[in-house]
């Protein structure tokens, strides 16, 4: 189906008209023929002849803001001036800075602040390095660490190009959860330096928050640091996906009446995302997955098997299955895609079993076409936003660590992640839940607080239980 305009890709154009006329009906009839909406219209000088607008523009893509700009440049009577991208101008400098919590106005204010009075912080802290949790940022910090290998859908564009996905995520935990975040761009894609990176660095922060590192040296990287490292360490590519995924599928199952020991559910993708929400799945008690790479699907019997999958065809599949994907879904009763567009149809959907559940979760072309999805699924999700259902990380990375740094936990745990996600599917109350509502939206005001709180609660009482 057409993408519908978006602000991802609006622009405000600067033009002159005639005071009278049918200019602006014409403004309009041109962009909304030319299949973009404005979304604004602002006067920002008058006159008796002329009259100077702003209008604000939604398109579809960059080509077609460009399309309408030439649409514009057409119009009788229209004077095009100066056009800005808006998405570009929200980047212009940069989305965070640093700002101090108490001001320096005299002399006092500095000897406190800096020297000579911190002096005698520094050294508390070198008495007991505890401390520094109490009396530096550490205590409410994260470092947002990439390489830049596998960024968004955009593959492997380096560490310059990932800071504004950096940047972002570091405003988003500020946003969502008050916790001071920091991008962390490394210029090498080595495992061995990667890791010594983020050690020599972890004395200043509560938590690393892992992203966009590509698959498998995600898992490896991430397991070498959990494992020398007295912060929680958590690559939200795996995690924060696997989370949001098994807090909609509950609700899902919710809507649909079934449970997840009972159903069978079919994955496409067995990459960084894929892996984490298998696992994930299975600790929730999934107990019949069937899971298709590239390849087809993943059996004990391929010869092409790497560690990771070698894991997966060992834990899933219990009857054997071989063949295609399109072959797996017949009679499943849930789909879980984290691979790539159209690898299904409408077909595949109606061939499996009644109620089904389908998360096409590729961006931004989806697995299957939602729209034909819904013609024979009882729940369809995405990781659009012009669906409903929603699958967003944004729902679940903030209040996570928003939970591990005020337990001032030193790890994560499979108990965790649960705790999560059942607390992020507890948001939609049983009057709430429905067909197109089994994830809250990313601006529910309970969201980060309430995954927080169970986080917070998991750290706790694995902290006076460390057995289990």
């Amino acid at each position: 189906m057409p993408a519908a305009p978006s602000a991802s890709y609006s622009i405000t154009a600067r033009l002159e008209v005639p005071a009278g006329g049918p200019s602006v009906s014409r403004l309009t009839n041109t962009v909304e023929s030319a299949g973009g909406s404005i979304t604004a219209l602002d006067v920002t000088a008058s006159g008796h002849e002329r009259l100077r607008i702003d209008v604000t523009i939604a398109a579809t893509s960059t080509d077609h803001a460009d399309r309408l700009v030439e649409a514009i440049r057409e119009i009788e009577g229209v004077t095009l001036g100066k056009v800005s991208d808006r998405t570009f101008l929200m980047h212009l400098g940069g989305k965070i800075e640093m700002q101090s919590k108490h001001p320096i106005r005299n002399r006092d204010d500095l000897s406190m602040v800096y020297t000579p009075g911190v002096a005698r912080v520094c050294l508390a802290i070198a008495e007991n390095p505890d401390d520094a949790r109490r009396l530096t940022i550490k205590r409410n910090t994260v470092a947002v660490v990439t390489d830049g290998s596998a960024v968004l859908g955009l593959g492997n564009i380096g560490p310059k190009a990932a800071l504004p996905v950096m940047e972002g995520k570091a405003a988003l935990f500020k946003r969502f959860a008050g916790i001071d975040a920091w991008p962390i761009c490394l210029d090498t894609q080595d495992p061995d330096e990667i890791v010594r990176a983020v050690q020599v660095m972890a004395p200043g922060f509560a938590g690393i928050n892992l992203e966009d590192i590509s698959a498998p040296r995600c898992f490896e990287i991430e397991r070498r640091l959990r494992e020398t490292l007295d912060i929680p360490v958590f690559h939200d590519d795996q995690h924060g996906t696997a989370i949001v995924v098994l807090a909609a599928l509950t609700n899902a199952l919710r809507v649909v009446g079934k449970k997840i020991q009972d159903v069978r559910i079919v994955m496409s993708g067995a990459g960084a995302a894929g892996t984490a929400i298998l696992k994930l799945l299975l600790s929730a008690g999934a107990g019949h997955v069937v899971v298709a790479d590239v390849r087809g699907v993943v059996h004990t019997g391929r010869e092409d098997l790497g560690t990771d999958l070698r894991w997966i065809a060992e834990h899933t599949n219990e009857q054997g299955l071989t063949g295609t994907l399109k072959e797996a879904v017949v009679g499943a009763d849930v789909f879980v895609g984290v691979s790539a567009p159209n690898v299904l149809d409408g077909s595949d959907i109606a061939a499996m079993a009644a109620d089904s559940i389908v998360f096409a979760l590729a961006n931004p072309d989806p697995e299957v076409d939602p729209a034909a999805a819904l013609e024979h699924a009882a729940v369809v999700a995405t990781g659009r936003s012009d669906f409903p259902n929603q699958i967003n990380n944004v729902l679940v990375f903030p209040g996570v660590f928003r939970g591990l740094v005020d337990a001032q936990s030193r790890h994560i745990s499979d108990d965790m992640l649960l705790a999560a996600a059942r607390a992020l599917a507890s948001v939609v109350s049983d009057d709430e839940v429905n067909p197109n509502y089994i994830i809250p939206s990313v601006f529910h005001p309970e969201v980060s607080s309430v995954v927080a709180a169970a986080v917070r609660d998991a750290v706790l009482a694995e902290r006076q239980n460390p057995a289990g």
